[in-house]
């Protein structure tokens, strides 16, 4: 966290500059991001899509005839000669092979030729590339250490590129420390720098590089500035090589990824917007599905939707929701899109954008990114291929979430099990340590939570900013603020910024040290003592008018009077004047009225006699006893207003989401069933024969050429049912007649 961005946050903590009476839990609480997290409720990281990187080839050599030759002259003991034209139909066939993109027909054809000429250079690295090719990287690696052993082939650039595939960084640079120069090397180790995070060593191999005809050489040379944090040397490199990002839709895109670097939101939109539709135009002249296109292009995409998240456009939860359910829509490919670092990144910043809601819903998506295994090292590990595609700032921001997602849940056991192994995942980052602090916060328990961030200061000062930050918070909102002006105390960078003395004031005051919160004012009015610029002399009036009142409220008058004294001949403002005023007047009553002459006269007070004034009588106090009369018109101006009440929010039901409401409710819902537009009735059944005669008849039912007796009424239920209503009905009737009468 840069200097600036913390000043920012600190200004923002006490609102204006100038109103320094402001609680101090509240001022902590609004410090830079990071010491949220102690509080739980802090906004989630947001993941940045980093630029394409286009990672290179190996090098596979010409299959043209000039490339060809002849298997060497071998004794007849050890291997029988065939004849040449055998071999050059081998080669023929391999060639075809490789430019069919058959890879494994090739390496099958070049193991024939190694058996008619054991020990051919081009044989040997047409295998090796077909393989490597193939993605069969162990047996390419195999091979060249096969052929290392019974020739003197010279394997190191296809050696070092096998172990760059099997992500080996460091065995990779050091076998290409030993070859010879040459554009290929140049660009291998270029790509093994940009994976181990040396972005500025890439820049220094590419400016090398930049004479060179190098398909795509500008894509990787602004990925690298951007990954650098030298993002505002973009434009201009590409105006000095006259770029123009209309061939492919990667320098685009890695172009607006430094516009988000340099804050240009509004210009990497429509960066983004261009690179897709250059990107859809290019794929769809190559035929390319379109389930495939819009895989290729998902990056740009879901850096669309971060963009306009940052913007603060309700598209972005849309993009983010539609993207993640494509891709997982489909099962058979659903272990492909896991390995997707596009999901990851879009899933994390959904996680983000909802914050603390749907904390379970969020918490299924994230374990999609967690690779499935038993308890152990590798519990907490994400999915295989997210490890070595995103990079260690956009895992740690993952795991970072998912622990504040635990800790919303109160899944408390987990979260601890989770900060217990993120030191071993991020040995050398500050992250482990602050949600360590943030689980004991959680827990209630500060004090310890106080001691941690005290140890990690004591063991790594360097890295002790926003870790003392922290502290400083947890103290202060624990009651403890002694130990937190101890620890903004050690911050010497910011001690001199207008908010950091007003917070350390406030928390000297509150522990009691009015000398230690005096030394502060007089250390800070010492910094800004010989000002520079304009900005400069502002902050050293607000600072010596503060510290004048602060000593002026302590009893520290003639100090408070030589600051205000200074103040006036410096700035000369009216508050100072009035300020220099009430001090002077309790040391020296006529210096003091000689100030005073220097003040304003109020308007409207010319034509008032004082003398006259003083000899009125006031208002006499009238008690007799008699009631006075009210004027109507008064009394109803006295009434009391009616109370407005209070808006209430509204109560939702239980699993609703304002901000997705879904669609809308059923308005028939309160209507019985059949009542509703949508009510069918059920079909009768019309193979039963239908009663005619009149009521209370005896009627012979048929069914499948069957006759019922008369004692088989009471078997049939429907019969009975109907007999016994026929009486009941009867009985109703009667009963009707009796209470007539």
């Amino acid at each position: 966290m840069d200097s600036e961005n913390l000043l920012s946050a600190l200004r923002r903590s006490t609102g204006e500059e100038t109103h320094w009476n402001i609680d101090i839990l509240r001022r902590i609480y609004y410090l830079p991001l990071l010491l949220r997290i102690t509080f739980i409720t802090c906004e989630m990281h947001v993941c940045v899509f980093f630029p394409s990187y286009n990672l290179g080839q190996p090098y596979i050599p010409a299959f043209g005839s000039s490339r060809f030759r002849m298997a060497p002259k071998l004794k007849p003991k050890q291997q029988p000669s065939m004849p040449s034209a055998s071999v050059e139909d081998l080669f023929t066939s391999l060639n075809r092979h490789i430019k069919g993109s058959e890879y494994r027909q090739a390496v099958k054809v070049a193991d024939q030729i190694l058996v008619a000429a054991p020990g051919d250079e081009d044989a040997v690295r047409c295998k090796v590339v077909a393989l490597i090719e193939a993605y069969k990287v162990d047996e390419a690696l195999e091979s060249i250490y096969d052929n290392s052993k019974r020739t003197s082939i010279d394997l190191t650039f296809l050696k070092a590129y096998c172990l760059y595939q099997q992500n080996k960084f460091s065995e990779a640079l050091e076998i290409l420390k030993g070859n010879e120069e040459s554009s290929a090397k140049m660009l291998l180790e270029s790509q093994i720098l940009y994976r181990l995070g040396k972005a500025d060593e890439c820049v220094d191999i590419y400016s090398k590089l930049q004479k060179s005809k190098i398909d795509s050489l500008e894509t990787n040379m602004v990925a690298c500035f951007v990954s650098a944090g030298r993002a505002p040397e973009v434009q201009g490199y590409l105006d000095s090589i006259r770029a123009r990002p209309t061939r492919s839709f990667e320098l685009p895109f890695n172009t607006a990824c430094s516009l988000i670097q340099n804050q240009k939101y509004n210009n990497a939109e429509q960066l983004l917007l261009s690179a897709r539709r250059i990107g859809q135009e290019v794929l769809m002249e190559d035929n390319v599905p379109d389930d495939e296109i819009e895989m290729k292009l998902a990056p740009i995409s879901v850096q669309l939707a971060f963009v306009q998240q940052i913007l603060g456009k309700e598209e972005a939860r849309e993009s983010y929701t539609d993207f993640i359910v494509r891709r997982l829509a489909d099962e058979a490919s659903l272990a492909e899109a896991v390995s997707e670092s596009s999901l990851a990144v879009a899933i994390n910043n959904l996680i983000a954008l909802r914050g603390h809601k749907d904390v379970s819903d969020s918490l299924k998506k994230l374990d999609l990114l967690i690779e499935k295994s038993d308890d152990g090292p590798l519990r907490f590990r994400l999915a295989q291929g997210l490890e070595l595609k995103l990079s260690p700032k956009q895992r740690e921001t993952i795991y970072t979430n998912w622990v504040l997602l635990l800790l919303h849940s109160n899944k408390m056991d987990k979260a601890r099990e989770l900060v217990a192994a993120l030191p071993g995942i991020f040995p050398h980052s500050v992250v482990p340590t602050l949600l360590q602090a943030a689980l004991h916060v959680r827990e209630n328990k500060a004090v310890k939570a106080e001691e941690v961030l005290g140890q990690f200061v004591d063991k790594f000062p360097e890295k002790s900013k926003v870790v003392l930050l922290a502290r400083a918070q947890i103290a202060a909102s624990a009651g403890h603020p002694q130990v937190a002006a101890d620890s903004l105390g050690k911050l010497p960078e910011i001690q001199h910024k207008p908010a950091t003395v007003a917070t350390l004031v406030s928390l000297k005051e509150r522990a009691g040290d009015i000398d230690g919160a005096d030394s502060v004012f007089n250390a800070a009015i010492d910094w800004w003592s010989n000002p520079m610029t304009e900005e400069d002399n502002n902050n050293l009036n607000i600072i010596t008018q503060e510290a004048a009142k602060f000593k002026h409220r302590h009893g520290r008058r003639e100090e408070a009077a030589r600051l205000y004294e200074d103040l006036v001949k410096r700035h000369g403002g009216m508050d100072a004047l009035v300020g220099l005023i009430q001090t002077t007047a309790q040391l020296d009553v006529e210096k003091a009225e000689a100030y005073e002459k220097k003040l304003k006269p109020l308007p409207g007070l010319q034509a008032v006699n004082i003398d006259t004034l003083e000899k009125t009588s006031g208002a006499k106090n009238v008690d007799d006893g008699a009631t006075r009369i009210i004027p109507e018109s008064y009394e109803t101006k006295t009434k009391e207003k009616p109370k407005k009440k209070r808006k209430r929010k509204p109560r939702y039901p239980k699993g609703f989401d304002p901000a997705n409401p879904g669609p809308p409710p059923d308005p028939e819902r309160w209507l019985p069933k059949r009542e509703r537009s949508s009510y069918r009735p059920k079909r009768k059944d019309k193979r039963v024969a239908q009663v005619r005669g009149s009521q209370g008849a005896v009627v012979k039912e048929t069914l499948g050429g069957s006759t019922l007796k008369p004692n088989q009424t009471a078997a049939n239920p429907k019969v009975g049912s109907q007999n016994v209503n026929v009486e009941q009905a009867r009985s109703s009737k009667s009963s009707k007649k009796k209470s007539r009468k």
